[in-house]
C-alpha cells in the first residue's frame, strides 16, 4: 500500500504547490455551492434537534457524543449560546450536555456504561466528544451563572478522563481497562487538549503518556494499528488519521521532536488516501467508519497546513458535496445516524471559517 506506485503518485500530487490559496485557512475554498450545502445542512441538523436538546444517536450510549458533535457543527458556523441564527440550538445543546452527567461524583457524561443499559464503547466515545464540546463553548456563555455551571461540569468530565487512563497510558471502553486502543485514546486526548485550552488543569504526565501510547501504535509504513501490542497488526486509514490528530493534541514541548517525527510519518501515510479516488474497503476501513475517518483526516491536514491542507480540502469538500446532493442536502450512510454524519461533514466543510477555538490559526 504505502510503498506502491499509487502511493508515489499521491506523493507527487502533494508535492505540487496549488494555486489560488491566499489565506492560511483557505477560506476562498468555500464556494457558493459549498456555502449553500453548509446552510442546508445546518438547517436540517437544527430541525432534527429533539425537545430535550439532544441529537439522536442511533446506537445506545452514543447520544451525548452525537449531541456534542452537533453542537460543534453549529459553533463552526459562528453560532454561540444565545447568539447567531442557531444560538438557541447551541444553548439547548449546552443544557443537555451539562445535564448528562451520569452522576455528579464520577464526572462521566452521558449514558452510564456500568449499568449495562448502554454500550461502554459508544458511551466512552460520547464522553470524549461531549467534553470537547463543553471545552469549546466554555467562555462563550452569556451570563456568569451559566459559565460557572459549564466550567464545573467540564472540570468533572476532565477529572474523569484523567482518572480513567490505564496502565499503558491510553484509554479503553471502561476506566483503567486493558488493553487501551488508539481510537478511544485520541478521543480523550482531544478532549483534554481542549480542556487545557479552556484553563482546566490537566497533569502533564497524563498527556505525555497518552502521546507515547499513540506513538507506540505506529508501524513502519507510517500508519497506526488499533492496539499497541495485540491483534489488528495492520495500518488503516481511519485510525491513522485519528492518531495524527491525537499527537497534534499533545502539544508538550519536551516531546515536540518525537511527536513531530511521528506526525510527519503519519501524514505521509495518509496522503495516499486523498478523497475522490477509488479505494478498496481493505485500503480504507469498514464503510461505517467513513465520516469518522474523514473528520479526523481533515483535522490532521488542517493542523499540518500548507500543501497538505490545500490539496486535501478541495478533494474532501467535493466528495462531501456529492454525498449531500445524493441525499437531499444531508448526509447519511453511517450506523450512528444522519445527525452524526451531518455534524461530522459540516465540521469538515466549515474548517476554513476558523471558528472552533481548538483549531484556530
Amino acid at each position: 500500500m504505502a510503498g506502491g506506485p499509487l502511493a508515489a503518485l499521491q506523493v507527487g500530487a502533494f508535492a505540487q504547490p496549488s494555486s489560488g490559496l491566499s489565506s492560511d485557512t483557505g477560506a476562498e475554498f468555500i464556494t457558493p455551492d459549498t456555502q449553500a450545502a453548509i446552510d442546508r445542512g445546518l438547517e436540517l441538523l437544527a430541525q432534527s434537534q429533539l425537545a430535550n436538546g439532544s441529537f439522536e444517536g442511533r446506537l445506545r450510549g452514543s447520544t451525548a457524543g452525537v449531541t456534542g458533535l452537533s453542537g460543534l457543527a453549529l459553533l463552526g458556523a459562528g453560532n454561540q449560546p444565545g447568539r447567531g441564527k442557531y444560538g438557541r440550538n447551541v444553548s439547548r445543546v449546552v443544557d443537555y450536555v451539562t445535564g448528562s452527567l451520569a452522576d455528579t461524583n464520577s464526572g462521566f457524561l452521558g449514558d452510564n456504561p456500568f449499568n449495562r443499559l448502554a454500550s461502554p464503547q459508544y458511551a466512552t466515545y460520547g464522553h470524549g466528544f461531549a467534553s470537547l464540546f463543553l471545552a469549546e463553548v466554555c467562555g462563550m456563555l452569556p451570563d456568569v451563572q451559566s459559565q460557572k455551571k459549564v466550567r464545573a461540569v467540564l472540570e468533572k468530565a476532565t477529572a474523569f478522563a484523567v482518572a480513567a487512563q490505564n496502565a499503558e497510558g491510553g484509554w479503553r471502553y471502561e476506566p483503567n481497562a486493558l488493553p487501551a486502543d488508539v481510537s478511544v485514546t485520541v478521543a480523550m486526548m482531544m478532549a483534554l487538549r481542549a480542556a487545557r485550552n479552556a484553563g482546566v488543569f490537566v497533569p502533564k504526565d497524563v498527556v505525555r503518556r497518552g502521546a507515547k501510547y499513540i506513538r507506540d501504535c505506529q508501524l513502519t509504513d507510517g500508519g497506526f494499528r488499533y492496539f499497541r501490542s495485540i491483534g489488528l497488526p495492520e495500518s488503516a486509514f481511519a485510525r491513522s488519521a485519528a492518531a495524527v490528530v491525537g499527537l497534534y493534541s499533545a502539544s508538550i514541548p519536551e516531546d515536540e521532536k518525537v511527536n513531530s517525527a511521528a506526525i510527519e510519518r503519519g501524514l505521509r501515510y495518509l496522503r495516499q488516501f486523498v478523497p475522490n479516488r477509488q479505494f478498496s474497503q481493505h485500503e480504507l476501513s469498514p464503510a461505517h467508519y467513513y465520516y469518522y475517518g474523514q473528520y479526523y483526516a481533515a483535522l490532521a491536514m488542517w493542523s499540518a497546513g500548507g500543501d497538505y491542507w490545500r490539496t486535501w480540502f478541495p478533494a474532501i469538500r467535493d466528495e462531501l458535496l456529492g454525498r449531500a446532493r445524493a441525499n437531499d442536502g444531508t448526509w447519511s450512510g453511517d450506523q450512528h445516524g444522519s445527525a452524526y454524519a451531518t455534524a461530522m461533514s459540516l465540521i469538515v466543510l466549515q474548517l476554513p471559517n476558523n471558528y472552533l477555538p481548538i483549531l484556530q490559526k
